[in-house]
C-alpha cells in the first residue's frame, strides 16, 4: 500500500488528534512509498532497526520513535547513526506513543488487561486523557497471587509494594511511566494499581495510602500494543508483519 495511505489509516484508527503528546505520533522518518513488509517493536533502538533493515522491512512501526520533547535536535552520535540506518535501508519510521497507550482494542492498556485476564475493563473517562484502565478480577486473589499472575503473562517478575497476604479484586493499571497515576487510581477505590516502573517515593505513596503497587516493567507493559497493531493492519490490508522483540529488563 501506499505509505501515505498507510499514515492517513493510522492516524483515523488511532485518533492521533486526540492526545496532547511529547512526541510526533505518526511518520518520523521518510522512507519508500510503497509498503508491504513491516516490522514492529516497542523501541526505535539500534539493534531494532538493523533487525528490520536484515528483514527487508519498508516501514518500522514502534511506541517510543524518535524527536521527544525538550531533547536536543541535533542528528548526532546515537540518534545520528540510527537515522542512517533507517536512511539507507529506505526504511520508513513511524512511532505512535499515547495513542497508542490509549486505545481502545490495539492499545498497550487493553491488551495489557486481556492478558491479565482483568474483566470489565475499561478507562477512566475524562482523567488522564483516558490513559488509566480499571476493572476487576474474577475472584478476590491475594497480592502475592497476583504478582505472580503478571509474572507469568509478562515473563518477568513484577515489584510488588504492599501486603503480600492482602487480598485484591479491583484493580487499575497504566502502561509504562505512570507511576505517578498511583494518586490517582486511589480515588477511585481499587485495592491495587499496575505501572511499568518505580520512584523512590512511590514506596511511601502506595504504603501510605494503603493501595498495592505493582512495577512490571515499562518495556514489558507495552510490548502487546504494538504487536496487536501489526496484526490489525495484516488483517485490515494484508500487510506481511513480524514483531521482533529487543530485551529490556527495564
Amino acid at each position: 500500500m501506499k505509505r501515505a495511505d498507510l499514515i492517513a489509516y493510522l492516524a483515523d484508527f488511532l485518533q492521533v488528534d486526540k492526545f496532547r503528546d511529547y512526541a510526533p505520533n505518526g511518520l518520523q522518518v521518510e522512507g519508500c512509498e510503497e509498503i508491504s513488509r513491516i516490522v514492529t517493536g516497542v523501541t526505535a533502538c539500534q539493534p531494532l532497526i538493523d533487525a528490520a533493515a536484515n528483514r527487508g522491512a519498508d516501514a518500522l512501526l514502534v511506541h517510543h520513535g524518535f524527536f521527544w520533547k525538550n531533547e536536543p535536535p541535533q542528528l548526532v552520535g546515537m540518534k545520528q547513526q540510527r537515522v542512517k540506518a533507517l536512511l539507507a535501508n529506505d526504511i520508513n519510521l513511524l512511532g505512535y506513543h499515547l495513542p497508542l497507550d490509549g486505545h481502545p482494542v490495539v492499545g498497550n492498556n487493553a491488551t495489557l488487561g486481556r492478558k491479565l485476564a482483568i474483566e470489565n475493563a475499561m478507562p477512566i473517562e475524562d482523567v488522564a486523557q483516558g490513559l488509566i484502565w480499571q476493572g476487576n478480577l474474577e475472584q478476590a486473589i491475594t497480592a502475592a497471587e497476583f504478582g505472580k499472575q503478571i509474572g507469568a503473562a509478562l515473563s518477568r517478575e513484577p515489584l510488588h509494594l504492599g501486603n503480600p497476604e492482602r487480598l485484591i479484586q479491583r484493580v487499575a493499571w497504566c502502561s509504562g511511566g505512570a507511576q505517578d497515576y498511583l494518586d490517582i487510581a486511589v480515588q477511585y477505590g481499587v485495592d491495587a494499581f499496575i505501572s511499568g516502573e518505580v520512584s523512590e517515593r512511590t514506596f511511601h505513596a502506595a504504603t501510605e495510602q494503603g493501595i498495592e503497587y505493582f512495577c512490571a516493567g515499562h518495556h514489558a507493559t507495552e510490548s502487546f500494543g504494538i504487536q496487536a497493531l501489526g496484526e490489525h493492519l495484516t488483517e485490515k490490508f494484508g500487510l506481511e508483519h513480524e514483531f521482533i522483540d529487543i530485551h529490556n529488563p527495564v
